[in-house]
């Protein structure tokens, strides 16, 4: 049997977490159904948010908004969800076209824009995502943690000494969102990730 922190028990966790997401997915009967993935940083969100797209069980295609994309900065967590349930998430719970737009890291500051088709499917992957506000307007809330030193170590192996030096800045703001929002209490789906 591997150890607890092997990458082949990752990816089972998450291959059993992307099966019980479509099958959550495909039980809700509708076409554009919305996926929110929320969890701390080096838990195993965007790679669970991957293989669920991957994984699509609807005929037509899933649309996937990584917050990493939105977060206006280090300092920018709870922006960054505003962002997605402002402009993405209502918009697609009223069958408009949802618009965000790419912020670039290295010169911090936004760029282009991109469109959010209301007829489709979506994930929303990232930390902070899930919250009271945000819970209403999803189909599948998904939670995803793990042990501290085996979410710093993915995270850090991802990202290098980019996150390093932000990694105490970060963890501060996810600690808020989960004082504040509680979102392992709104989950429909819990994910431990080793």
């Amino acid at each position: 049997m591997p150890p607890a922190s092997s990458p082949d028990l990752f990816g089972e966790r998450l291959s059993a977490a992307t099966a019980r997401i479509c099958d959550a997915v495909t039980a809700v009967s509708a076409s554009n159904p919305v996926v929110i993935i929320d969890g701390r940083s080096g838990a195993g969100k965007s790679s669970l948010a991957a293989r669920v797209a991957r994984a699509w069980p609807l005929h037509t295609p899933v649309q996937l908004l990584a917050l990493d994309s939105v977060y206006p900065g280090w300092g920018g967590l709870e922006r960054g969800a505003e962002i997605a349930r402002e402009q993405v998430l209502r918009p697609h719970g009223r069958g408009l076209i949802g618009i965000w737009r790419r912020w670039d890291w290295e010169r911090e500051e936004e760029a282009e824009a991109h469109a959010v088709d209301p007829a489709l499917g979506l994930i929303v992957e990232g930390c902070g995502a899930l919250t009271p506000a945000s819970a209403a307007l999803a189909d599948v809330a998904v939670w995803v943690d793990g042990p501290r030193d085996s979410r710093r170590r993915r995270a850090l192996e991802r990202d290098g000494d980019g996150f390093r030096r932000h990694w105490d800045m970060w963890a501060v703001q996810e600690e808020a969102h989960m004082t504040r929002h509680e979102p392992h209490k709104l989950a429909s789906i819990t994910v431990a990730t080793p």
